[in-house]
Formats: structure tokens, C-alpha cells, sequence
């Protein structure tokens, strides 16, 4: 349908229009489409990956209690499969963890006085494998140590 305007020049409406909005419509819906199965895809490969994890910390020395500023997030690099990587992205936050003081070694910092002790993260790497229950290998922990205070 053809109208013209006050200047004397035609518009197009309606007809011409709405083949446009169907057009612009169906290429966006395959847009999306495709996306998803590039998406999934992308999943199904073996990735590496960093995952901030929150940390707790678990029997604490009789008489003693943690002071100051101690990390609460740990990252872990992992390697395994994009849908296990996407599970554990999406459970990261709400399952931290931990670390037991009674069955780790920590060292008193005779450098860094105000920090008092640190932990090596290297021997952790297997307690925490066993602790998000997945597919996915740790490759390594962020920081390589953890430094606290204790008094």
C-alpha cells in the first residue's frame, strides 16, 4: 500500500513493513540458534579455567581464633569438560572450601610478622579434588600461599 505525504513524495506501510519485521524475525531467531549449538559445542571440548571458590576454615587450634585479614576466596585452575566447568561455575558460590588446619601444615612467617602463619596451597590441591566432586583435575591453586592470624 502506497500513501503519499504532505510533500508529495510516497511511503510505503503496512505490507512492506511487516515482510521486514518477519525477515529481521527469522534471522534473529537462527542467529540464536546457532549460537546455542556453537555454544554446546564449545562445552562438550576439554577448556581450562579459573573458578574463585570461597575457603573455610576448619579446626581452628584449642585457644586460638583466626584475627585480621585471612583470604576468603581461593582460585582454582581447572582442566576438564565444559559442561562440568559450567556446573561447577554455577555451584562455586555457594559450597566453599575447606580447609582443616588440624590436617594441613602451617608455618609461623618469620618474615611478614603481621600475617603471623601461611599455609602452601600445593598440598591442598588433592583434598580440594575431593572436596567439589567433578570431573574436573585442579591443576593449581591462586594464591601458592595463604598467609593469617592467629591468636
Amino acid at each position: 500500500m502506497e500513501k503519499r505525504d504532505g510533500t508529495g513524495n510516497e511511503t510505503r506501510t503496512g505490507k512492506g513493513l511487516t515482510q521486514i519485521n518477519r525477515n529481521l524475525f527469522v534471522f534473529l531467531f537462527f542467529l540464536l540458534l546457532s549460537f546455542i549449538f556453537w555454544y554446546l559445542n564449545s562445552l562438550s571440548k576439554e577448556l581450562d579455567t579459573t573458578i574463585s571458590y570461597p575457603v573455610s576454615y576448619t579446626n581452628i587450634p584449642e585457644g586460638r581464633i583466626l584475627s585480621g585479614s585471612h583470604p576468603d576466596r581461593i582460585d582454582l585452575v581447572l582442566k576438564g569438560h565444559g559442561y562440568s566447568m559450567l556446573r561447577l561455575k554455577i555451584s562455586s558460590n555457594g559450597h566453599p572450601v575447606t580447609i582443616d588446619l588440624s590436617e594441613v601444615s602451617y608455618y609461623h612467617d618469620q618474615i611478614n610478622l603481621s600475617a603471623g602463619y601461611y599455609i602452601i596451597t600445593a598440598p591442598l590441591i588433592n583434598s580440594f579434588n575431593n572436596q567439589i566432586m567433578s570431573e574436573c583435575k585442579i591443576m593449581s591453586v591462586k594464591p601458592d600461599t595463604l598467609y593469617f592470624s592467629m591468636k
